[in-house]
């Protein structure tokens, strides 16, 4: 961690990608942040886009390795089984509901998204958008499917 110094630093400044262990020591760094003048350049440029080779998204400073350690990596999702959520008729018709819509933005920007996620896990449209989600990026295999 570049703040306090403790191994183990799992997540990286979008501004900078300084690395840093955990929230409070994410606030300390913000405090302090001062970005790289060509990755900010870069970054208003580009906005967002498809990741390159380096999984570096178009303005971003870090990939999607910087932020994954050994552990989070079997919980990688690959970019063609991401694309196909995009591609999901059903998926696209649970967005259209705005109550599902606020709680992803609500739960986007908090700041403890674990309980959150806890909380919007009792709503049954959340649940039907997760299992929604992972339906098409872990379909079953045949094998696995119980006849009806």
């Amino acid at each position: 961690c570049g703040v306090c110094r403790a191994a183990g630093a799992k997540y990286r400044c979008p501004r900078c990608a300084a690395a840093y262990c955990s929230v409070p020591c994410c606030r300390t760094h913000k405090e302090r942040c001062t970005p790289e003048p060509k990755r900010e350049q870069e970054r208003a440029a580009a906005g967002q886009g498809e990741p390159n080779r380096a999984g570096h998204l178009a303005g971003s400073p870090w990939s999607v390795e910087d932020i994954l350690t050994e552990d989070d990596e079997q919980d990688r999702v690959p970019q063609q089984k991401l694309k196909l959520l995009g591609e999901s008729e059903e998926l696209q018709g649970l967005l259209l509901n705005p109550h599902l819509r606020q709680l992803l933005l609500t739960l986007d920007q908090a700041e403890d998204k674990s309980s959150l996620m806890k909380k919007h896990m009792q709503e049954p449209l959340f649940v039907e958008f997760a299992d929604c989600c992972l339906r098409i990026v872990e379909p079953l295999e045949k094998e696995n499917i119980l006849p009806e």
